[in-house]
């Protein structure tokens, strides 16, 4: 394939990615609410997926390509990143034009999407990075349509579409609240997903021009992921899980472990 082609592709796989979030706002077209107990098991499978990408996708890979030192060093970096990412949409202070009769307090619609609108970017470097092989034959690629994907690439860009379904729901869950229309919800679902291929873009450029940096590359992806498990998806199935018996915990920790054993079939699987 031309340079072009190779863009072109990632930029298609990061869009259809970005694109499964509208998925999470389904099951609002078939029930007006969704059970603490049916999210809580979502997050667990988030947080089972994004641990598997991470250790035994991403940061296996950095490893096979580079120094501990330099991954870790990239780890620390993702993680930084995602901080940061944070602190600046909570710091935003929202106050809206028009009053609303709903209960639900308008700032934290925003933040909602503005936050998750900001974690689909590590999201997608994540996915470009793990183009890093695209168009080398070898074991590790899989050839589909006449071109040769690195299983690492399938194996990651399958788990983000899994883990970006719950990132939708929580998107719908305030939006449907509010009063929302369930088309608009879709809409505002599928926009926080969008920067996804731009990330994917950014990051393929970035580690098939600077090869050296590949394994920095791997572990920055890994350590955006890690962070958003231990900040934002595992605390939330811990919150919809308090009201539950045994306060949600079996549900958690069964979604964690299918997550987890699928992904390793998964990767398994893929070679």
């Amino acid at each position: 394939m031309t340079p072009l082609a190779d863009l072109l592709l990632v930029f298609a796989v990061g869009l259809l990615t970005g694109l499964a979030t509208g998925l999470g706002v389904l099951p609002f077209f078939l029930v007006d609410e969704i059970s603490d107990r049916a999210i809580v098991v979502l997050w667990g499978l988030a947080v089972g997926i994004l641990l598997s990408v991470s250790v035994f996708g991403l940061v296996g890979e950095g490893l096979a390509e580079g120094d501990p030192l330099s991954v870790g060093l990239g780890f620390a970096a993702g993680v930084l990143f995602v901080l940061a990412a944070d602190h600046l949409v909570a710091s935003v202070e929202f106050s809206p034009r028009t009053a609303t009769s709903s209960t639900v307090d308008p700032a934290t619609l925003v933040l909602t999407v503005g936050v998750l609108t900001l974690h689909s970017l590590p999201e997608g470097i994540a996915v470009g990075v793990a183009f890093a092989d695209l168009g080398l034959d070898g074991e590790g690629s899989l050839a589909f349509l006449g071109w040769e994907l690195p299983a690492l690439a399938v194996f990651v860009s399958v788990a983000v579409s899994i883990l970006n379904v719950p990132e939708g729901l929580a998107i719908a869950i305030p939006l449907v609240a509010a009063g929302m229309a369930r088309w608009k919800v879709v809409g505002w679902a599928v926009f926080s997903g969008l920067p996804q291929p731009i990330g994917a873009v950014f990051a393929y450029v970035f580690v098939t021009s600077v090869e050296t940096l590949l394994p920095l590359s791997f572990g920055f992806a890994a350590g955006a992921l890690v962070y958003l498990v231990v900040v934002e998806f595992l605390p939330a199935g811990v919150e919809y899980g308090s009201g539950l018996s045994g306060r949600g915990r079996p549900e958690l920790v069964g979604g964690i472990g299918v997550g987890l054993v699928s992904m390793i079939g998964l990767l398994r699987l893929l070679g």
